[in-house]
């Protein structure tokens, strides 16, 4: 894997994601319990925290797919928590969701499932510009040969490249990664951060990148965010972080393997 530059977002940068005292709860289960965050333009920020820590539920709230209880939750200058489905719906466009488990409709080839998103929001494309929209998502990934292959076909890598590829296809400007490197190898997880890069480089775009995968925090964050307890304990670069004393901190460290 290539070495990673170090990733520079300028102080002036604005917030593409703004969140104060967010709570959520699912009937007694207290999992968001007052949280903070801030997510600037150009950047890319990994969330980590034990599994059932909230980090899926957090970004499910930015995406306007779960409510909060309380709290403000803004998303490029758009009031996630106030917004009409209409106004919802179109600030969705230009957020870009990478589920974990890629997604993708089985029963519909590659170009199907990437071109499905573009004729069901853009309907004045015509067929040749969706082809177009297509090749260059592919082309992103590099992936570009696997256009009339079924998703059975592929492997989990390949799948999640595609996952990636059908977020892009709208040109989001802001991502959202869902345990991008879960259940490939390591070979493979490596290719997986390069593409987040990639994607933050060509795409100019902002990222949250929820992960329990500290390599893949490392190598792909200009910062990170430790959510233990409900609300984030630490937010900053990585070294910074993790030379932290804090025995939650150490105690996460030390149970994950670092290359």
């Amino acid at each position: 894997m290539k070495e990673q530059n170090k990733l520079n977002t300028k102080q002036e940068s604005e917030p593409v994601i703004y969140i104060k005292g967010l709570y959520k709860s699912f009937g007694e289960l207290d999992v968001l319990k007052g949280v903070d965050f801030t997510l600037l333009e150009g950047e890319n920020i990994a969330v980590l925290g034990k599994s059932g820590s909230g980090k899926s539920v957090l970004i499910k709230i930015i995406a306007g797919l779960l409510k909060a209880d309380q709290g403000e939750v803004s998303v490029l200058g758009k009031r996630v928590d106030q917004i009409n489905n209409k106004d919802l719906d179109a600030l969705r466009l230009h957020i870009g969701f990478s589920f974990q488990n890629s997604a993708l409709y089985d029963s519909m080839s590659v170009f199907q499932n990437l071109a499905f998103p573009l004729t069901m929001n853009t309907k004045h494309l015509t067929s040749k510009e969706i082809d177009m929209a297509v090749d260059e998502a592919l082309d992103a990934v590099g992936l570009k040969d696997k256009r009339n292959q079924m998703p059975a076909d592929l492997s989990g890598g390949q799948r999640k490249r595609i996952g990636i590829a059908r977020t892009l296809i709208l040109k989001p400007k802001i991502m959202l990664y869902d345990e991008p490197t879960s259940g490939l190898d390591p070979i493979t997880s490596a290719e997986i951060n390069q593409l987040i890069l990639d994607v933050q480089k060509q795409y100019n775009t902002s990222s949250v990148i929820i992960t329990h995968d500290l390599t893949c925090a490392k190598h792909t964050s200009n910062k990170i965010a430790m959510l233990l307890d409900g609300k984030f304990l630490q937010i900053g670069q990585f070294d910074e972080v993790f030379a932290s004393k804090e025995t939650q901190i150490a105690s996460f460290y030390n149970y994950n393997f670092i290359q």
